[in-house]
């Protein structure tokens, strides 16, 4: 009996022991997760190469071996191979600069970006359009009176916070057209969502350019993406225009390879269009278009297509509904600038949707700052935060298992929102933002891997 008890309080204490020990290793390794970055939690493929500490670190041994270097001569070898050891480490733990560009994932056509093709130079234009954006002055006459008025001088001085690295190129240009073709495709996306006005029109800052869309069509074709056409609020838009624009690009442009189609969950493939400011005009003009009983309807002919609303106040919800869209999408990049760009309203927006059968399509971006052209409304600006902005936004859009994403934007440089390659630059009195400490195609690189994940988790939404 002694032994017996022995034996038991031996395997009673053997047993508390182990127990200790795996909550011991458990909160380990709790801890140890919790020091990972924000967005190691997605699987981050960057490692240590999107960690600014690190990269702020080598930029340091790169300063103080530059500064040696003039003081001392050859005396820096130790510092030089300190550097050369923080250089090799994070090269080891980042993707070769060309991977993308060399081995580009499949395009995922539910990544929709939106893209301008408004920008000019002398060398192709006659001369600078967009680059040379106007100051716009505060609707307010008292604060107005603040802020610098007059327009941008280009290709030094442009209107946009941010630097292109192709510098103030023209949209007509072959090898701009191919570049953005190449970046777009590199980051996974799969539809342009272009930026249109009728033949003979454009916004109040540029020149028409539907005459480049044959272009576009068939550089996009090149790299396997499509164009779906963003209509921009047009000089009196209303049913009977829209229809006969509708008509005239599918006429024009359906035809081709590149044209995008959405198939519909009853199977039909239908063309798509995002319709800017659509809350300017009324529902009643839009349901003679857009419901099968109006007047000037396109429903079940054969321009029929998917028509897209642009959500800004949460009215405006009933208003698309009563409308006749087919669905909404958000395109600000500022979280918490309107209703519909706010993160948190996302999932009762898609619930509304999904009740009335209804797409839902949240509009994520980088960031946002347009001081260059509206230099009173720094109320509005939205930090990158080194990617860490675009990430939120892309995983909270996540949270809603929305059909499609749009992206906010490729280029549209003057808001900042652009995911194209920007660079340094300073030059006179202006300096411009920039992505550093990362690459000029940080932001390529994370859309492609929120393209990845997006995959992925849709896959696990459909079984």
């Amino acid at each position: 009996i002694l032994n017996y008890d022995i034996m038991a309080r031996f395997r009673r204490r053997t047993c508390i022991i182990l127990l200790l020990f795996i909550l011991f290793i458990c909160s380990i390794m709790m801890a140890l997760k919790t020091l990972r970055p924000d967005r190691a939690g997605f699987g981050d493929p960057f490692g240590l190469g999107l960690l600014p500490e690190l990269q702020q670190r080598t930029v340091l041994l790169d300063n103080k071996q530059n500064s040696l270097n003039r003081v001392q001569g050859d005396t820096v070898t130790s510092v030089s191979n300190l550097h050369s050891i923080a250089v090799n480490t994070m090269k080891a733990s980042m993707p070769p600069v060309n991977k993308l560009e060399e081995e580009p994932s499949s395009p995922n056509y539910n990544f929709h970006i939106f893209y301008y093709s408004w920008f000019g130079n002398p060398q192709f234009d006659g001369k600078y359009v967009h680059w040379n954006h106007p100051l716009l002055p505060h609707w307010d006459p008292k604060i107005a009176n603040n802020y610098p008025k007059g327009r941008h001088n280009p290709p030094e001085d442009i209107g946009a916070n941010f630097y292109p690295e192709l510098g103030s190129y023209s949209s007509k240009d072959p090898s701009v057209i191919e570049a953005h073709m190449k970046q777009m495709r590199s980051a996974s996306t799969g539809v342009i969502v272009l930026s249109w006005y009728p033949p003979g029109m454009a916004d109040e800052n540029g020149e028409p350019t539907d005459d480049l869309v044959p272009v576009i069509l068939d550089y996009a074709h090149k790299y396997n993406l499509k164009v779906t056409f963003h209509i921009e609020p047009y000089k009196d838009r209303d049913d009977r225009s829209m229809y006969h624009n509708v008509k005239y690009i599918i006429d024009k442009y359906g035809g081709h390879p590149a044209f995008y189609r959405h198939k519909t969950s009853t199977g039909r493939f239908l063309p798509m269009f995002y319709v800017y400011d659509s809350y300017v005009t009324i529902p009643e003009i839009w349901a003679n278009l857009l419901t099968v009983s109006g007047s000037q309807t396109i429903r079940n002919t054969p321009y029929d297509a998917l028509f897209i609303a642009l959500l800004v106040e949460e009215r405006h919800k009933h208003d698309i509904h009563r409308s006749g869209f087919d669905g909404m999408y958000t395109y600000f990049a500022t979280n918490g600038f309107s209703y519909g760009s706010s993160h948190h309203n996302w999932a009762s927006l898609k619930a509304f949707c999904d009740s009335n059968n209804l797409m839902f399509i949240p509009s994520v971006g980088p960031g946002y700052i347009d001081t260059s052209i509206r230099p009173w409304n720094n109320h509005n600006t939205r930090n990158r935060v080194n990617g860490k902005y675009y990430e939120t936004a892309f995983s909270a859009a996540l949270l809603v298992r929305p059909e499609i994403i749009s992206i906010t934007s490729f280029n549209e440089w003057h808001e900042g929102t652009q995911i194209e390659k920007a660079v340094p630059k300073r030059t006179g009195q202006v300096v411009y933002l920039d992505y550093k400490p990362h690459k000029p195609n940080v932001y390529l690189e994370l859309t492609q891997k929120w393209s990845e994940k997006y995959r992925k988790e849709q896959e696990q939404w459909l079984m």
